[in-house]
């Protein structure tokens, strides 16, 4: 008959002392790290949405295949996967448009705020030089 020894006393206190391991009752379950101004927007609008092109050209040939096979029902599936990624696409492609707008209307903002910082200088220094000019005079 083999017998076995219990050497879970040994392997928790090795645990503990060398690699600073936490057991069970020493870890927090859930991790209240939310604060209530925080909002749970997705910030991809989805799954697998970095390779929508790549869907998309992937569910119309498995929809092409399975239309040459007779199953219209499921070609109309795969059809409807690539309509949703195409739709998604789209979407990226008009936040991109609307970063770049941003960005250049923010661009142009700080230029005319420099070039009128300038003529305020500018004006600044002529009348400085116009009252230089009359005390002497």
């Amino acid at each position: 008959m083999v017998t076995f020894r219990n050497n879970s006393g040994r392997r928790n206190t090795y645990r503990r002392n060398e690699r600073n391991f936490k057991s069970n009752g020493e870890r927090n379950k859930f991790n209240n790290n939310f604060s209530n101004t925080e909002n749970f927007q997705r910030r991809v609008p989805g799954r697998n949405n970095h390779n929508a092109s790549k869907l998309i050209e992937k569910y119309n040939n498995l929809a092409r295949e399975a239309n040459s096979g007779g199953d219209k029902i499921l070609s109309e599936n795969y059809f409807q996967h690539a309509d949703h990624f195409t739709r998604i696409l789209n979407e990226r492609e008009i936040q991109k448009k609307m970063s770049i707008k941003k960005q250049t209307l923010e661009e142009d903002n700080i230029l005319n705020e420099r070039k009128e910082k300038k003529t305020e200088t500018l004006s600044e220094k002529e009348d400085i030089q116009s009252d230089k000019n009359s005390d002497v005079n």
